[in-house]
């Protein structure tokens, strides 16, 4: 499977379908001892790179508006425009690790998240212009771009059967980068007050370097890998790519919007009921990292239940669950709306309620959707009669890797999305979040019903067809 020099990682050749080197009968290196090992430096890398996109989320909860002249309207756009940035830098970074190597680009990735730390430690502690803070917020979105690169990366390291769990794994591992970072500036926020962000980024100043030093150490380039622009273009031409980019942003888009979004909300309502600035951004913060904490640990389990149910319908079963959830906030903001003064105990209860479990359950659909995108590349290149078995085998990596990075991009869009939905709940003539939460029920409505027709119904029809006629049916890419 691998020859490896010892000097430069690179491996000249990677087949993770060969099932005897993979298990390394023969007395050679088992391939899954170095996929495995990749895997986890991919993880800490994508962490870091996690934490880095979303530090904007845990800064607002260190800005006053009486000091920082801030407003909630104002920092609604201040953790959406990293997400806006991230979003676009997964397009280059997907095809980074073909061309430069897996490794290489991971440590390259990693470097490059020192300078929105560096300046982000440095206007926060010297407070400059609105517009100086959108642009450094803007440079947080290059850690956006690490889950492109690790994700394709790490496709081509696993075998269709595991590849559900293994890119459930890696991107749930670095999902959680989010609720970390969180966690962090609760513990400094409780223990020396909302005065000291600064700490917070020196901590990840430490984190990156390990994170390059450890893919320097430990990674590996595989250098019989594929993915250009040409792939990009290739895999765009597939209305299922569009598809699963559409509902990628139901949900990823939902994750990584409410983990910028949720602390946000919080922090608007703790004020309303009399809390001053440091107790309310306390307050928020001891609840905020949970929602992308079980977000990301359910992520992988959204990839295990695929891979044994099917990505299609656990997908379905996700969206549906969604549209309930968002109706548990919608519910909870009509009777908030409804009744004077500030959120009672037990409408907090039903928007946190409302929130954790969207984090769940998008989690879970993150899980499926990267399922389904290798298992309808792999169904369709089974179709391709031009292509021989190894040809086959390459041309679906290289499809499938090209769409994780497109899908992770429009996915990502879905948080800016969000920040801007809940901006103008918030200025509207109501004040409140409950307008954005009818928009958010509503296209879940949508994607469930896409799921199913496209996925579900139109496949299964087409199935039935083909036995009908007499040939053989039609691969159902459902996961």
């Amino acid at each position: 499977m691998a020859t490896t020099a010892p000097r430069n990682r690179d491996i000249d050749h990677w087949d993770p379908e060969d099932v005897d080197a993979w298990e390394g009968t023969g007395g050679k290196p088992p391939g899954k001892n170095i996929a495995k090992r990749n895997l986890i430096w991919s993880i800490v890398a994508e962490h870091v790179g996690f934490s880095v996109w979303s530090i904007w989320s845990v800064m607002v909860l260190f800005m006053p508006q009486n000091v920082y002249g801030i407003d909630a309207a104002g920092k609604f756009y201040l953790v959406a425009v990293p997400t806006l940035v991230g979003a676009f830098m997964r397009i280059p970074y997907t095809i980074a690790p073909a061309k430069f190597g897996g490794r290489n680009w991971t440590i390259v990735s990693a470097l490059l998240l020192l300078i929105p730390t560096v300046l982000t430690l440095y206007f926060m502690k010297n407070p400059a212009s609105y517009t100086t803070y959108l642009v450094i917020a803007a440079f947080a979105g290059l850690g956006g771009g690490n889950f492109a690169s690790s994700m394709t990366n790490i496709n081509a390291f696993y075998p269709q059967r595991l590849k559900g769990w293994a890119l459930g794994l890696n991107a749930g591992g670095g999902n959680i980068g989010v609720p970390v970072i969180q966690l962090i500036g609760l513990l400094v926020i409780a223990t020396l007050g909302n005065a000291r962000p600064e700490i917070v980024c020196a901590i990840y100043l430490v984190a990156i370097s390990v994170a390059a030093v450890g893919a320097a150490v430990y990674m590996d380039n595989l250098r019989n890998q594929k993915s250009n622009f040409g792939a990009l273009v290739e895999a765009m031409r597939f209305k299922h790519s569009w598809v699963m980019s559409f509902l990628y942003i139901g949900t990823f888009g939902s994750f990584i919007g409410f983990s910028f979004a949720f602390g946000q909300v919080l922090q608007i309502n703790y004020l309303a009921g009399g809390d001053t600035a440091a107790q309310a951004s306390l307050h928020a913060a001891q609840i905020a990292f949970l929602g992308p904490l079980l977000g990301s640990i359910s992520r992988p389990f959204g990839g295990k239940l695929a891979d044994r149910i099917g990505g299609g319908r656990i997908t379905l079963y996700v969206f549906v669950a969604m549209i309930f959830a968002a109706g548990i906030l919608v519910g909870t903001g009509v009777l908030d709306d409804g009744a004077a003064g500030a959120p009672t105990g037990a409408q907090m209860t039903g928007y946190v309620a409302g929130f954790i479990l969207l984090f769940i359950l998008s989690g879970l659909g993150n899980g499926s959707t990267y399922k389904m995108i290798p298992s309808i590349f792999e169904a369709k290149a089974q179709g391709r009669d031009d292509l021989s078995k190894d040809e086959k085998a390459a041309w679906s990596r290289a499809m499938s890797g090209a769409l994780i990075g497109f899908a992770g991009a429009v996915g990502a869009l879905g948080g800016v999305f969000i920040n801007v939905v809940l901006r103008a709940s918030y200025v509207g003539d109501a004040k409140s979040a409950t307008m954005a939460f009818w928009v958010f029920l509503g296209f879940y409505v949508v994607c469930a019903i896409v799921t199913w027709f496209v996925f579900l119904r139109l496949q299964e029809h087409r199935a039935h067809s083909g036995e009908h006629i007499g040939r053989a049916p039609v691969p159902v890419p459902v996961g």
